[in-house]
């Protein structure tokens, strides 16, 4: 039983690093979901207040 102890620690190690492998493909999908909201929330900052149903010619 006294390597009972190494082979637990082993044992974690290798979990670790399967979770470790498995953030690490999660860490571009998160990048570019942030990039696309930051991207789309520039675009509302443009909007004028503008009555867009109001053409130029009906007043």
């Amino acid at each position: 039983m006294s390597d009972s102890p190494d082979k637990r620690s082993n044992e974690w190690r290798a979990i670790l690093h399967v979770q470790a492998r498995v953030a690490v493909l999660f860490v571009p999908v998160v990048a570019s979901l942030l990039l696309v909201a930051a991207l789309a929330g520039n675009d509302r900052k443009s909007v004028p207040d503008v009555d867009r149903t109001v053409t130029g010619s009906v007043r």
